[in-house]
């Protein structure tokens, strides 16, 4: 009788390899093919066994790339087939990736699924020094994707900036300009902002300045970036001395 193959969502983390959790290891470890993302740091991929199958599947803007649906018919493909397939995912499969879309396809074709979580990049203003939140300063934070699927800011960008909340923008350096001019339009020019450029990786940095001088200190900035904006990074701004950019010609 053939074995029954399986789907493990499996969260890489933010960069830094040692930041895969032990059941992520254990999960790579145990699977017969890997389809892993571009944002996925390949030393990961030492824990497979020498018989896996490892392709590359990541989108990059810009970049010839698997599309969804190319993914989705290769996970079932090799399922079916009686294989452990294991989905890295950069972060957690489950925040600004598509990771329930990729289960329930699976799911439609009978295919058992499990889910191992990562850290995600929400945490890399913590890996930094960077409080998202701090007693008597603010009483939330939000998450923001900067760019929506039709490339616009985000809805959400316009409610965030009218709070006090510390904002997380993912995928926002092509956005920064329309996010300042946003804070700007609600009088917060003095607003203390950080960017993460390869958050956790031996080349991250961080850029600080303020609402309205973060756009002359980010130029050439490598992505993957996060933008942070809030008076809680201004607690990290009087406390580190961050590792500056340099504007490379």
């Amino acid at each position: 009788m053939r074995n029954q193959g399986k789907l493990t969502l499996v969260g890489a983390g933010p960069g830094d390899p040692d930041l895969i959790t032990i059941k992520g290891a254990k999960a790579i470890a145990s699977a017969d093919v890997i389809l892993y993302d571009a944002l996925v740091n390949k030393e990961l991929l030492q824990y497979a066994v020498k018989s896996c199958e490892k392709i590359h599947v990541g989108k990059r803007a810009g970049k010839h790339s698997s599309t969804q649906d190319e993914i989705n018919q290769l996970i079932v493909e090799h399922a079916l087939q009686g294989k452990h397939v294991v989905r890295l995912k950069g972060g957690d499969p489950f925040i600004f990736a598509r990771g329930k879309e990729e289960l329930d396809f699976a799911e439609s074709f009978g295919i058992k699924t499990d889910v191992v979580i990562g850290i995600s990049s929400i945490n890399l203003p913590g890996y930094y020094g960077i409080p998202l939140t701090t007693r008597g300063v603010n009483e939330s934070f939000w998450v923001v994707t900067a760019t929506t699927r039709n490339g616009e800011l985000s809805k959400d960008a316009h409610l965030a900036a009218q709070s006090s909340a510390t904002v997380v923008f993912f995928m926002g350096l092509r956005k920064l300009k329309e996010i300042v001019a946003l804070y700007s339009a609600f009088g917060k020019e003095h607003l203390p902002v950080a960017i993460i450029s390869q958050g956790s990786l031996p080349e991250g940095h961080v850029v600080e300045g303020t609402i309205e001088t973060i756009v002359s200190k980010s130029e050439n900035i490598p992505a993957p970036a996060l933008i942070v904006v809030g008076e809680s990074v201004g607690e990290y701004l009087n406390t580190y001395q961050p590792v500056h950019i340099q504007n490379r010609a």
